[in-house]
């Protein structure tokens, strides 16, 4: 969703630059790989390293090597290289790369939770700490680098290339009919607990008694609300428990939806755009615009806060979205043109992952 635009204004500015595409293979399965290619219209990738799952050391391991060995063996060698977003598959080929002298460019940098405990912050503080060139998404980005002493010449803030994928995709994005909400489920300090799980399946379950909620279920929360014995608890409250959606999809679920309740903070920045109210069930954001200037509001364990929100959603009486700076749909090319005055104009070849 995020290397989807960056490709289609590379060709569209006729870049000087030439891409390559490395899939690192830590999102393997069809339902969250491939659907996602064929729906985005992202090329075929010119590698697959083929990572696969495991702990977050054996993951990170296997895709530094990999991902080190393709840029040994690459020609003509590749000159910069692209990584996105802050996941185990971000800093590892961020490692190889720096340590082949090869210049990190950091897509959606200077994010923070400000929460360690969360393995995504550590990818992200790593990563922009041996980055080059800092391409910003969120309004807070900037600052937070700055206060780290990331010099301004590093920084580019270009917006956010998700929304960029959400106004390419949107007019295929058919609302589904009816009056719901939709919950996303997937951080493992939500759903690996049973004693955390089964609190958010009595809290679905409420929510269930004032509006049909309808949930696309994470194979990993899956996996454990079947460990626990707690679908047929959320089938019993009228839960429509759904497989995992592909992004158009999803997209139109959003779109037609009271609101959303949700871990994640990509489903945080596209609520705020669609101006569909969020209840995000985490303690802090790395997107803090999202509740000053979006429809997100944190709830984490505060459950009661959370059904509070929803009589005031239900009854339109929650807040609106204002606009976050940006956020317009035309970020990728503020991101091409960055990186190609970062690259002063000669040809090169990017490998992103």
């Amino acid at each position: 969703m995020k290397i989807a635009p960056v490709l289609r204004a590379i060709d569209q500015k006729n870049a000087v630059f030439a891409p390559v595409l490395v899939h690192t293979g830590q999102h393997y399965s069809p339902e969250l790989s491939d659907v996602f290619f064929e729906q985005l219209g992202i090329r075929k990738p010119d590698a697959h390293l083929e990572a696969g799952s495991g702990s977050h050391g054996a993951q990170t391991a296997r895709v530094l090597e990999a991902f080190e060995r393709f840029l040994l063996e690459s020609s003509p060698a590749v000159s910069a290289v692209m990584v996105v977003g802050d996941v185990n598959s971000t800093i590892a080929a961020a490692l190889a790369a720096a340590k082949l002298q090869i210049p990190v460019i950091h897509l959606e940098a200077g994010l923070r939770s400000f929460d360690r405990a969360m393995p995504e912050e550590i990818n992200r503080l790593a990563t922009d700490a041996i980055s080059a060139l800092l391409l910003v998404s969120e309004p807070a980005g900037e600052m937070n680098l700055r206060n780290e002493g990331v010099a301004a010449a590093r920084i580019r803030y270009v917006g956010n290339v998700m929304i960029d994928t959400l106004v390419h995709h949107l007019p295929d994005a058919r609302s589904t009919e009816g009056d719901y909400a939709v919950a996303t489920l997937h951080r493992p300090s939500n759903v690996d607990g049973r004693e955390s799980l089964s609190e958010i399946a009595r809290f679905l379950s409420e929510i269930a008694r004032r509006v049909k909620v309808v949930f696309p279920v994470h194979p990993r929360t899956k996996a454990r609300l079947h460990e626990f014995g707690l679908l047929t608890e959320l089938e019993a409250a009228g839960v429509s428990l759904l497989g995992p959606q592909g992004y158009i999809e999803n997209l139109g679920l959003m779109r037609g939806a009271r609101f959303v309740l949700t871990d994640s903070g990509g489903i945080q920045e596209e609520t705020s755009y669609l101006s569909v109210p969020c209840l995000t069930l985490r303690e802090n954001t790395e997107r803090p615009s999202t509740i000053s200037h979006g429809t997100n509001t944190l709830v984490g364990r505060d459950f009661a806060l959370g059904l509070h929100l929803v009589d005031e959603i239900l009854a339109g009486r929650y807040k609106k979205s204002a606009g976050i700076p940006g956020w317009d749909g035309h970020a990728a090319e503020r991101v091409v043109d960055a990186v190609a005055e970062f690259l002063a104009g000669s040809r090169c070849s990017i490998a992103a992952s």
